[in-house]
């Protein structure tokens, strides 16, 4: 996905906001109704089925009339889509969509005369029953079939093209790294280099955390709550922002400098699971560290920039082993930061010598062990076997 910044003029903003509201109604109906024909264990009606009764309700709700069928049979088709994805035991069942968050509608039929570059950083895009839209032309627009418009909980718009970007050329120099994702240090690298993603600056921080306060004391409802969520999102998306531009930097000089990359294979969205019972907020706390440092969208970008090149080890003993003679034991993990084998008494850093393990795979077990070694193992099982067999 190839995203840009859009421009819209105010009444583009209603009219966009208008979409987004027709997508999400006939998102969310088709949605409740397929969950209740799924329950009274009778087939449920279809795409085809559903298109038909949209276009009664459109002839019979002028609200629905007044927006573009395409974006609504397009929300359908969508739905349809994430429904055989489920059947296919890939992607969970389809959630309610809710306002405020996750607003957007996609657009399909696109065609490369429908973009046009109107000066050096400006450009537009023609989306159906508004017309053209500007948007930043921060970069050249690639080849794509369809596009989505989205709208962040900050207010700003943006538009994605949907575009396979092409893969970065391994060196070709048999160079291996083990990554080990942590959280004071996000990922640290077999050869000693320290990554840390950035978060908001000192200023940004404390005045966060004083908007939160205030949030907490304001009456739910109020305007005054409402620009508080507004201001607090602002700053957030900017943490985001910088997040991402850091995962694609540090990415792209991993995939051009390595030839195989080796990670843990950590379920992140089994480790950052809402926290119940006592703990709990301890437990909170860690999640919204583990999600700070963006563990899920920096493999995720590592396979789409070094395809094939990625592999997986089991994370367990990496931090209780010793990367220089094999001796795994709880102690010589002393702290945080320090690893102090007890056998042979190598010192070095713990990430350090964590990223060295798993650069020499040397916690790679058989399929059974996999499989014992829990839900954080169970995601991305399936690709370790698959890169054992090949071996």
């Amino acid at each position: 996905m190839s995203r840009y910044r859009l421009d819209p003029t105010p009444e583009q903003k209603a009219a966009l906001a208008l979409h987004c509201a027709h997508a999400r109604a006939v998102w969310n109906a088709g949605l409740e109704q397929r969950s209740y024909w799924r329950i009274r264990m009778t087939p449920a009606p279809g795409f085809a089925q559903q298109c038909r009764q949209l276009a009664e309700a459109r002839a019979e709700h002028a609200w629905l009339a007044t927006g573009s069928s395409t974006v609504q049979i397009q929300a359908l088709r969508d739905l349809d889509r994430a429904f055989r994805n489920f059947f296919k035991g890939t992607h969970r069942y389809p959630q309610w969509r809710k306002r405020g968050e996750g607003e957007g509608f996609r657009v399909v039929h696109f065609d490369a005369s429908h973009v046009c570059r109107l000066s050096r950083h400006v450009g537009s895009v023609l989306i159906p029953k508004i017309g053209a839209v500007r948007f930043r032309w921060s970069r050249a627009v690639p080849e794509a079939v369809s596009f989505r418009v989205t709208q962040d909980r900050a207010g700003r718009w943006h538009v994605a093209f949907a575009a396979i970007p092409k893969p970065i050329p391994a060196p070709e120099t048999g160079e291996i790294v083990g990554l080990d994702r942590g959280v004071t240090i996000s990922v640290m690298t077999s050869d000693g280099d320290a990554l840390h993603a950035p978060g908001l600056r000192p200023k940004k921080a404390e005045r966060l955390l004083r908007l939160q306060r205030r949030l907490a004391r304001a009456q739910r409802g109020s305007n005054r709550r409402h620009r508080l969520k507004h201001a607090i999102a602002r700053l957030l998306a900017k943490e985001t922002d910088r997040r991402k531009d850091w995962i694609e930097q540090e990415t792209t000089k991993l995939a051009r400098r390595y030839d195989v990359l080796k990670v843990e294979a950590l379920g992140v969205q089994q480790m950052t699971r809402r926290a119940r019972g006592k703990g709990c907020h301890a437990k909170a706390g860690l999640n919204r560290s583990i999600l700070a440092q963006g563990w899920g969208q920096f493999v995720a970008r590592l396979e789409q920039k070094a395809p094939g090149r990625v592999r997986y080890v089991d994370p367990r003993y990496t931090s209780q082993r010793c990367s220089e003679c094999g001796h795994v034991a709880p102690e010589s993990r002393e702290s945080q930061a320090v690893f102090r084998c007890v056998e042979c008494g190598f010192s070095c850093n713990a990430d350090l010598n964590a990223a060295r393990n798993i650069a020499a795979g040397q916690a790679v077990p058989a399929r059974r062990a996999l499989l014992r070694s829990g839900g954080a193992m169970k995601r991305e099982a399936p690709k370790l076997e698959a890169q054992q067999c090949a071996a």
